[in-house]
C-alpha cells in the first residue's frame, strides 16, 4: 500500500499522487507490481525499496543516481504465535531522498511513523534533511518507551518467581533477554549509522541539523547504555535462579538420601528377623515388639545425628 501526504495549510492532506514536496510512505501489504511502478514514476532504483523486505538489513546509507538511500533499525512488538519467541524485534526502515519527495518503506507497520505521522502537519517536506532528523528521533524515542516496558516486564516476573519458581516465569524473562539482544544489536547499528553520517557529512547538513543530530547521537547512546544494563541484571537474574534451583534440588536430593539411610536399618532388621533361620526369638510372644522397638531406636538414634551435624 502506498501512501501520499502533503502538508496544506498546516495540516495533514492525503493524496492520489506524488507531487513536489510529498511524503509517500510505503506500508504492507507490498507488492512487486507497486514497487515497480514507484520505480519508474519517482526515479529511484528498484534495489532501494526492497532492501526494506529484510528483516535482517543493516543500518547503513548509500547514493545512486542522485537517489540517496538510508537504512535505519526501529523496535515493534513481534506478532509471533511462538512462546518462545521475543516479545519485540528491530525492523529496518528505509528512508528514501530524491529530488522532489522522500519516500519511507516499511516492511511492517511500526510506531515511529505512526508518530511522524500524527507531526507531519508540523514538517516541511522540502526540509528534508530535517524530515529525517525528526524520524530518527521518533525512532529513538520508541526504543526508550521499549526498554521502559521490558524493564517493567522484567520486574514483573521476577517477583513471581520469587513468589513461585515456575518454568513458565523463566521462559518469559528469557523472550525479554531476547529482545534484549535485539535492542542492543540494532541500536549500536543505528549509533553507527549517525556517527558515519555526521562525520561524512552525507545529508549536507547545516550547523543547526547537526547539532540535532548530535543530540540524537547522545540520545541513542544513552538507549544502548540502558539496554546493556537492562541485559547484564537480567543475565545475572538468570544466574542467581539457576544457582537458586540447582541449591534447592541438591537440598531436596540430600534430604531424600537422608530419608533413605534413615529407613535401611529398620528394613535391615525386619529382613533379619524375618528369615527361616532359628534367631531366639522363634517362640517368644514379644518378638515382634522387640523387632519394632529397635528398629526405632535405631531410627531415631540416626535421625538424630544427622540433625545434630546439621545434614537433614
Amino acid at each position: 500500500m502506498i501512501q501520499y501526504f502533503k502538508n496544506i495549510d498546516h495540516k495533514t492532506v492525503a493524496i492520489d499522487k506524488p507531487e513536489n514536496g510529498t511524503w509517500v510512505n510505503v506500508l504492507p501489504p507490498l507488492k512487486q507490481e507497486e514497487f515497480s511502478e514507484l520505480s519508474r514514476e519517482l526515479e529511484i532504483p528498484i534495489d532501494f525499496l526492497t532492501d526494506s523486505l529484510d528483516i535482517d538489513e543493516r543500518s547503513r546509507f548509500e547514493e545512486e543516481d542522485n537517489v540517496r538511500l538510508i537504512v535505519i533499525k526501529t523496535p515493534t512488538e513481534n506478532n509471533s504465535f511462538n512462546d518462545s519467541d521475543a516479545y519485540y524485534i528491530t525492523i529496518p526502515i528505509c528512508i528514501i531522498l530524491t529530488h522532489n519527495q522522500i519516500l519511507t518503506v516499511n516492511s511492517f507497520e511500526n510506531p515511529a511513523i505512526k508518530k511522524f505521522l500524527n507531526t507531519f502537519q508540523n514538517r516541511h517536506p522540502d526540509k528534508k534533511n530535517m524530515m529525517v532528523l525528526k524520524i530518527f528521533e521518533k525512532i529513538v524515542q520508541n526504543f526508550m518507551e521499549y526498554l521502559k516496558e521490558i524493564n517493567q516486564r522484567r520486574n514483573v516476573f521476577e517477583q513471581k518467581l520469587y513468589d513461585a519458581s515456575r518454568n513458565e516465569h523463566l521462559l518469559q524473562l528469557m523472550r525479554i533477554q531476547k529482545s534484549l539482544v535485539y535492542f542492543v544489536t540494532a541500536l549500536r547499528s543505528n549509533e553507527m549509522l549517525m556517527m558515519k553520517l555526521d562525520r561524512t557529512n552525507f545529508l549536507a547538513l547545516n550547523e543547526d541539523e547537526k547539532e540535532i543530530l548530535n543530540d540524537l547521537i547522545v540520545d541513542n547512546a544513552q538507549a544502548l547504555e540502558m539496554a546493556n544494563i537492562y541485559t547484564n541484571i537480567l543475565s545475572s537474574t538468570l544466574d542467581a535462579f539457576a544457582s537458586i534451583i540447582a541449591n534447592n534440588q541438591n537440598q531436596v536430593l540430600k534430604r531424600l538420601a537422608v530419608i533413605t539411610i534413615v529407613l535401611t536399618f529398620p528394613v535391615l532388621i525386619s529382613s533379619i528377623f524375618g528369615m527361616n533361620v532359628p534367631s531366639g526369638f522363634e517362640h517368644s510372644s514379644y518378638a515382634f515388639y522387640i523387632v519394632v522397638f529397635l528398629s526405632l531406636i535405631i531410627s531415631l538414634v540416626i535421625g538424630w545425628l544427622f540433625l545434630r551435624k546439621k545434614i537433614f
